[in-house]
């Protein structure tokens, strides 16, 4: 079994370790080395190298680091080539505990203490119980089914929006066009969990706010792509939107002086809402690879139809 890794060399580090211990048979290589180029059969990547099949001829499957696979140029990878995307307990784990975070953060109307700390301001403001908040995800697959569950047992009132209907418990379930602006009317906080496709690039934009609650917020956790800033930025100037936690940006980092680095309604973190971790990543990489050589369905292959 040979394996080529193209990502952080340090993360590759830790993979090199892990794999020498859990799989010593496994030949693992950190890009730009990769031993002999026609004995590569799995190449682990962020952004694979161009020519891919001229690159390694007997290529079997290409692996995310990541949970998204949005980021690869279909157009420019082998038609037959499967691609899966990365899905494992510390992707999901962390995703759960970012957006419970982000929920209960403005459910408690932290960035607006946040702000007055910083004026030295003291003053209280009216809550309420997490039965009247409204959470809505956007983008019901493995990681928003998961994080709505910690949700729904902290009382808060749950629904999911997408291609098709899904039964969750405690979760009421949006699916289509049709029932968007039906989601969107109920949903206090908004969760962005939308995969990145032609489809739901700019959907983060005016119309969709303004058919938001009066005073919603947004907790952005998607891709960058899905945000029109600048519709952000009127909607919180209105008054439409109430704040925004954004974990991805388009481009990342945002340039020096842009105005989300200050806004007093929106919590910038960078990218690390839900980030792979080494051990139960391996662990997952090479579940897979059984799975493929004994025939049977990948975790996380693409649909390149959807783009997901």
């Amino acid at each position: 079994m040979n394996i080529v890794y193209k990502s952080s060399p340090e993360r590759g580090a830790v993979w090199a370790k892990l794999l020498a211990t859990l799989a010593p048979e496994v030949s693992f290589c950190q890009w730009p080395d990769t031993g002999n180029p026609e004995e590569v059969e799995y190449l682990v990547a962020w952004q694979p190298p161009e020519n891919l099949r001229q690159q390694f001829p007997n290529l079997k499957v290409l692996f995310s680091v990541g949970a998204g696979a949005d980021q690869f140029d279909y157009a420019a990878l082998p038609p037959d080539l499967p691609v899966v995307r990365m899905i494992e307990p510390g992707l999901t784990s962390g995703m759960v505990e970012y957006v419970t975070f982000a929920v209960l953060g403005l459910h408690r109307q932290m960035p607006r203490y946040l702000h007055q700390q910083r004026q030295q301001i003291w003053h209280e403001h009216a809550s309420q119980p997490a039965s009247r908040c409204r959470v809505g995800v956007m983008g019901v697959g493995e990681l928003g089914e998961a994080a709505l569950k910690p949700l729904v047992q902290l009382g808060f009132d749950c629904a999911g929006w997408s291609r098709t209907h899904k039964a969750i418990a405690g979760v009421r379930s949006f699916a289509g066009e049709e029932r968007l602006e039906a989601f969107l009317a109920r949903t206090d906080i908004l969760i962005c969990l939308l995969p990145l496709t032609a489809a739901t690039e700019g959907i983060l934009n005016a119309s969709l706010f303004s058919q938001l609650p009066e005073g919603a917020a947004l907790i952005q956790v998607g891709r960058g792509k899905h945000l029109n800033q600048q519709h952000l930025l009127d909607a919180l100037e209105s008054g439409q939107l109430s704040a925004a936690v954004l974990d991805v940006t388009s481009p990342e980092p945002l340039s020096a002086g842009h105005p989300f680095w200050s806004h007093p309604g929106i919590w910038l973190t960078p990218h690390i809402a839900s980030q792979t971790q080494p051990e139960s990543a391996v662990l997952a990489l090479l579940e897979n690879i059984r799975r493929y050589e004994r025939g049977e369905k990948l975790i996380g292959l693409v649909d390149r139809e959807k783009g997901y």
